[in-house]
């Protein structure tokens, strides 16, 4: 895959290893397969698990957050369309619309990571996305779609007590990012208009 003018996040993973959910062994290397399988990522869509993956979506308005364990070589991310769900019940996880959602999104993901005895501490959290590359001009004040979202990411960061590593947020430009689930590394490009296609 071609990575013309792509910006990259994190570091080169030197030893990776996959560890089962259910009775991880933190001295056995498993060896990352040379075939990865690929995902793409559509918006209200949330990637989570255990596999060496590269999963690639497109970002406007929209923001992605991921999360990577440096330990256990596990990564999470989120494609998510607005700032919050305005559902009366608070959320179970069950719902199917959770990832639309950044807070929801990022919540499920934590709880992910818990499930299997990573601790908050550990996880390296980057955000993306949030841009108002359709708007017109606006004034300082303005909030658009974009903003809210980075808005409640940053938010619900804070509060659950995650340190966030890297961002790259805002602008009036699109955004295709590259997330590689077993290093925690991002490679960004950011896009013309021209480019945006879903």
């Amino acid at each position: 895959m071609k990575r013309s003018g792509a910006k990259r996040y994190g570091t080169s993973a030197v030893s990776q290893t996959v560890l089962q959910a259910a009775e991880p062994r933190w001295e056995t290397e498993i060896p990352v397969p040379v075939e990865r399988v690929r995902y793409y990522l559509k918006p209200g869509e949330l990637f989570v698990g255990e596999e060496a993956a590269r999963v690639k979506t497109l970002l406007g308005s929209c923001v992605a957050v991921t999360m990577f364990s440096p330990r256990c070589r596990v990564g999470s991310l989120c494609h998510s369309m607005l700032p919050t769900c305005r559902n009366e019940n608070p959320c179970t996880g069950g719902c199917h619309d959770g990832p639309r959602y950044v807070d929801c999104a990022i919540r499920r993901m934590l709880d992910w990571f818990v499930k299997r005895g990573i601790g908050r501490e550990e996880i390296e959290v980057k955000v993306f996305g949030g841009s108002d590359m359709f708007s017109g001009p606006q004034g300082h004040e303005y909030k658009g779609i974009g903003n809210q979202n980075i808005e409640m990411a940053l938010k619900i960061i804070e509060k659950e007590g995650l340190k966030l590593k890297a961002s790259d947020v805002g602008g009036l430009r699109g955004r295709k990012i590259i997330f590689k689930s077993y290093s925690g590394e991002v490679f960004l490009k950011r896009l013309r208009r021209s480019e945006f296609k879903q």
